[in-house]
Order: C-alpha cells, then structure tokens, then sequence
C-alpha cells in the first residue's frame, strides 16, 4: 500500500525521493534486482508524477506496449512498484538532505532523521512560473502553468476559465490545448516568442486543426485584470503592441528541475541546467547520491525518464555491491559556446569507461547548422556535423570521445571543451 505509516527503521538500503516515472522505475528495478530495503517518499498525496493529472492519451508505449492515459499510466507505475515489493510513503517530505546518506523527513507523524546506503534524486521537473518570466500588469486570478490547469481539470473537476491565451509551443503547451479541450475551454490564441513552433513538426499544424490562432514571433508583455484576467498587451517582432481580450492565462513550458532539495543541501549544482552534477552513472557529487529523470535537465518524455530509472537502479546496485567505478578520478565535460545550452552528464568517472551512460546528452539554444567541436588541452580531436534546434535532444556517444581509463588516469580531472562552431546560414 501507499501512504502507509512511516516505518521504525531509520536505516535504508535505497531511499528514493519523488515517486514520479524515474523514481517508481528506479525503485521498481531494485527490487527485482534483489536490493532488500527500498522506499519511494513522495510529497504529493498520490505517487505516479505529472503523468496523473495529464488526462490525454500518449503514455505507456515503451514501458507497458499500450497507449495509456496518464492517470492510467500513473497508476500502473505504481501497481507495478508495489507488486515488486516498494514501499510508497506519499504526503512524505525531504526538508533536508546531508552527507553521508541522512535525510531529514517530515510524515504525518512528525518529523523523522532516516539515513540510506545510497539515495536517488527524481524529484522532476517544474514550469517557470509568472515571476520569473518578469510578466509585469496586474496580479488577478486567471493566470496559471500547465501542471496547475491540469490538476484543476482532471484532479478537482473545477474549470478556472473559458477563454485563455496559451503561452509557448513546447510539447506541453499541446497538452494544454487538449486539456482545454476536454474542459470545453476554447482558447483564444497561443503565441511564442520564436520565429517557429519548439515542438516537433506536425506539433504546429494543431492548434489551427482546432480553431487556436497561432501568433509566433509575439510576446507577452502586460496582464490586465483586477479580479480576473479581462485581457492581455502582446507585442510582435516589428515591437507593434495590441490587445487580445482574454479571462485566462496559460504559461507553458520553460521548465527547471526541481532541484532545490540540493541546491539548498551539499551537492554540486550545474548553473545549465540546474540540476545536480552527475557522472555517466547519475552519481552526484556525495557518491552516496544518485540523480535520474528529470531532475536532470529540463525536459524529456515520461518514457525517456522512465527508462532513465531503470538504468540509474541497475549503477546503484552495482555501487552497493562495489562493481562501480571510483568517483575520486573524473574527466570533466564543459561547454564553450553560447549556441550549446546545455550537456548531461558534466563529468566522466574513470577508470571504468564501459558502463554507463552511452550517450553525452546536449540542448541548444537555436536552430543551426554547424560543426560540435571536442576539445582537450591537445586541441580539437572530434567533430561531427549537426542541424539542431531548440528543444531537441542531440545524443553524442561517449565511445566517439576515444577515452581510455590509461589515458585520463594519467590527466586526472583533465576537461574536454564542446564547442559549436555555425555554418554559414
């Protein structure tokens, strides 16, 4: 069961904090894998994640082979945790996360001091809110992000608004769109700032499939309301301002991981991405702590973050058993080019090179054509040719790097540079 009274024990082989796709996976794993003592603490009321208020299909195809909604999806994650034998704690919070393994949690029955061998962040993922997208304008009710829609339509059964304006074109502004739609909510418009839609083509042929105006190159720059939203000021690319009368706002997309747990606690924290720095194996910078799905980096699919925990239980139980490589001895991975927005994981731990990540995870900031340029204190030694654009993930093998454990042993925390340099357009 779930949301069970917290156990006596304070030691735990495996404490996993967020009990969304990643975390569930990751703990699901273990288990059948033969690690004992593993729990999934989850501050939401339900485990399961976003997935569980996202009431559209689109779920479960690479995990279970079937088209899924989420509140289906989500709840199969849990029935499978659960079958496995993982102990799911809801309405349970980390307030504080230390060295050596020991957590700091607040349950229903007060606040507790548990230590584990090893803990795994899936903590997810967050969309930026109104205040820090330094909106200006009034402050009336009406204006929210995609998670808050989504739990008020499918959660509570309660229609906050009849006629918004969606923000963005990320792959969740779509989703925002069919929430709409199964709340007979008919919005006005969807703008974005870009020249072009984020999401994948034939994403942008949508929201005209079902009467939504599309108005790229527009930004929203005032709210206008006192109780609730009447309207909104946007501005197109030529700084020509109007009006579009409204009574809600959507802010889609722009997410940060939600990594505040260990911003505020002793991990390394990557400024890119925001989330905590990882080795090929998720480790973080306390080896005790592991980090998968989305807290990673902003953002990937419910899949993609659930096949993450999947690989990130199997580092970990190798780690419990000592078969993982040493983190004293690592290889760091910068960024030298204003064009690369981000890369996962930051640093590889040598001097075992043959598990792992496969892959060096990049994003970029814009649509371009060009060469992704590795660098060492050697100077350049690999280059492949890329189209890329904002959004996508760009996989780069680790096994094109040519490391070799004798090599960097002998450069410990040397650090190899990507570059991009831009093809003429």
């Amino acid at each position: 069961m779930t949301d069970q009274n917290f156990p006596s024990t304070e030691q735990f082989d495996v404490v996993v904090i967020g009990g969304g796709p990643a975390g569930l996976s990751a703990a699901t794993q273990l288990k059948r894998q033969g690690v004992a003592n593993v729990i999934v603490l989850e501050r939401e009321p339900d485990a399961g994640g976003i997935p569980r208020h996202c009431g559209h299909f689109g779920f479960g195809m690479r995990e279970f082979k079937r088209i899924l909604t989420g509140p289906q999806y989500a709840a199969k994650l849990v029935k499978e945790a659960l079958r496995a034998g993982v102990a799911i704690h809801t309405s349970t919070t980390v307030v504080e996360a230390n060295e050596h393994g020991t957590l700091r949690v607040a349950t229903k029955q007060g606040v507790r001091k548990i230590n584990a061998r090893r803990i795994i962040y899936a903590t997810g993922i967050r969309e930026t809110p109104r205040s820090a997208r330094l909106i200006s304008g009034c402050r009336p009710l009406g204006v929210m992000n995609t998670g808050a829609l989504q739990s008020m339509i499918y959660l509570k059964n309660r229609k906050p608004f009849k006629h918004p304006v969606i923000v963005g074109t990320e792959l969740v502004s779509f989703s925002a769109i069919m929430t709409c739609r199964h709340a007979n909510i008919k919005p006005v418009a969807m703008i974005d700032e870009l020249p072009h839609v984020t999401a994948r083509w034939p994403s942008s042929l949508f929201p005209r499939l079902v009467g939504v105006p599309l108005h790229l190159e527009t930004r929203l720059v005032r709210i206008i309301g006192e109780k609730q939203v009447s309207a909104v000021v946007v501005e197109n690319a030529e700084g020509q301002r109007r009006e579009l009368k409204c009574d809600g706002i959507i802010l889609t997309g722009k997410f940060t991981p939600e990594a505040s747990l260990g911003r505020s606690g002793h991990l390394a924290v990557d400024p890119a991405t925001g989330g905590p720095v990882v080795d090929q194996y998720g480790r973080c910078s306390d080896p005790v702590y592991f980090a998968t799905g989305n807290v990673l980096r902003p953002v990937e699919t419910a899949g993609w973050c659930w096949n993450e925990g999947r690989q990130t239980a199997s580092w970990v139980k190798d780690d419990l058993a000592g078969k993982l490589s040493g983190s004293e001895a690592h290889l760091r991975i910068g960024i030298k080019s204003p064009v690369i927005k981000y890369v996962v994981p930051q640093q590889i731990s040598v001097p075992d090179l043959s598990t792992g990540m496969e892959n060096l995870q990049l994003r970029f900031m814009q649509r371009a054509r060009g060469e992704l340029i590795a660098r060492n204190a050697s100077g350049d030694f690999m280059k492949w040719q890329l189209r890329v654009a904002p959004e996508r993930r760009v996989l780069i093998p680790i096994s094109d790097l040519g490391l070799t454990a004798q090599t960097h042993i002998q450069n410990n925390n040397d650090e190899i540079e990507l570059c991009f340099k831009q093809s003429p357009q």
